[in-house]
């Protein structure tokens, strides 16, 4: 990593892989940040922990992951929502794990908050739409971003006067319940441990613009993390079936309060095929033995959710969908391994409807519902590529997958994946 900013964002739907390279590159970063979502996200990072060195497993939700570098400084920016309570028991939780980080865990002032009524909210949201339900983690994230939109929503410095925190907290939850009906929830309870949340929360905070935009002037280097992916955007993605923030490059000015000019290098992390989890339609889903395989064989479960993910083939049509959005510098093609035993794969390349070829990913779902997918299948290579350390070493068949890649889209594959562990990740030469 140079000094300035450098920013890693899911492509696909999420679940790409993201913690890894982020563990990679935070280990030459001062500075981690969030800039959007909640503890809706969520990424698994092995990390040999002691002086035995011991793989140690660490969970992040809402906390950056950069946070497993000791040198780092982990920053959840102001468009990130904010759970105070999982915020203290995700730390907590590292802490007892061996990663000690509360001295270097900062939170901006203006960071909306998520309460316990949020989440009650957003499950009585789902039981509403029914069979049109979004499959939401159920973390509040959506009804918290909701009010923020609504100008109704509490911020982190509101903690701090108590007096206009309560009025404004009584006044939010009555609303709650002029809308949902008289659901069970103690709200002069939640007014007295948000006393103590407070209190405990406030040596965290910071204004984060000045904070970042100072560490910047004197040369540090930062790691911006992408929560979701692209096609969980807002405004970008399969809408409805998207989160509630925007999760793209432009995401992460608003989200931190950057320009665009001190983002350096941007890197797109995506599988080497394709994952979601929730409602809405997917083209290369494979609903057959493939389609088992690659999640029984990826151990495509949630960490946050424990949810099944949908798989399928690689779907180069929202690959290029993202890097028109995002403008990637490079990529990070994850989980290659897992293609390993496949004696031929598919890469979709192409929509159709009736025949007629479509230009870009549709923005209607009841179109994209109904394309026909165009695949180019490509060899597969019949072989265990867990082992390897260089690019070069890896089977004809498999750099031809990658390089087909490469070529559709054209942006380098920098970074691949061939195992779960920090040190299963190849570095390929961009020249």
């Amino acid at each position: 990593m140079t000094a300035g900013v450098t920013v890693v964002l899911g492509t696909q739907w999420g679940d790409e892989g993201k913690g890894k390279l982020v563990d990679i590159l935070a280990a030459d970063a001062d500075i981690c940040a969030r800039s959007a979502g909640g503890n809706n996200a969520g990424h698994t990072i092995v990390v040999p922990i002691g002086p035995e060195r011991i793989p140690t497993t660490f969970a992040f939700h809402l906390l950056p992951s950069g946070l497993v570098n000791p040198k780092c400084l982990g920053l959840i920016g102001s468009g990130v929502v904010v759970h105070v309570p999982s915020f203290f028991a995700e730390l907590d939780a590292l802490e007892s794990q061996g990663l000690k980080c509360s001295h270097r865990l900062l939170v901006s002032d203006r960071a909306h908050l998520v309460f316990d009524f949020h989440q009650i909210v957003d499950g009585l949201k789902e039981v509403e739409l029914g069979n049109s339900s979004i499959g939401t983690t159920k973390k509040g994230i959506g009804p918290a971003y909701s009010g923020k939109a609504s100008r109704s929503g509490l911020r982190v410095h509101h903690l701090f006067d108590q007096e206009t925190f309560a009025q404004k907290f009584r006044k939010l939850v009555e609303g709650r319940f002029k809308r949902y009906g008289h659901f069970e929830y103690d709200t002069e309870g939640e007014i007295e441990r948000y006393k103590e949340l407070a209190a405990r929360l406030k040596p965290f905070v910071v204004d984060s613009v000045v904070y970042l935009h100072q560490a910047i002037h004197s040369g540090k280097k930062v790691l911006v993390e992408g929560a979701n992916a692209l096609m969980l955007d807002l405004d970008y993605g399969t809408y409805p079936f998207v989160t509630s923030s925007n999760t793209t490059i432009g995401g992460v000015c608003t989200g931190l309060g950057l320009p665009p000019k001190l983002i350096g290098y941007t890197i797109g992390v995506t599988k080497a095929y394709t994952t979601r989890v929730g409602g809405g339609p997917f083209p290369t889903e494979q609903l057959n033995d493939v389609g088992v395989h690659l999640q029984e064989v990826g151990r495509e479960f949630g960490v946050t959710t424990g949810r099944r993910r949908r798989c399928g083939w690689l779907d180069l049509v929202v690959m290029k969908h993202s890097c028109l959005i995002n403008g990637y510098d490079s990529l990070n093609l994850t989980k290659l391994d897992i293609l390993d035993d496949l004696p031929e794969i598919k890469v979709g390349v192409k929509y159709a409807v009736n025949g007629n070829p479509l230009e870009g990913f549709p923005a209607d779902l009841e179109l994209l519902a109904n394309v026909e997918v165009e695949y180019v299948t490509l060899p597969g290579w019949k072989t265990s590529i867990t082992s390897v350390t260089s690019y070069e070493s890896l089977p004809e068949n498999c750099k031809k997958y990658v390089e087909f890649i490469e070529s559709f889209l054209n942006v380098p594959i920098e970074w691949i994946g061939v195992g779960p562990g920090r040190e299963s990740m190849i570095k390929k030469s961009m020249q």
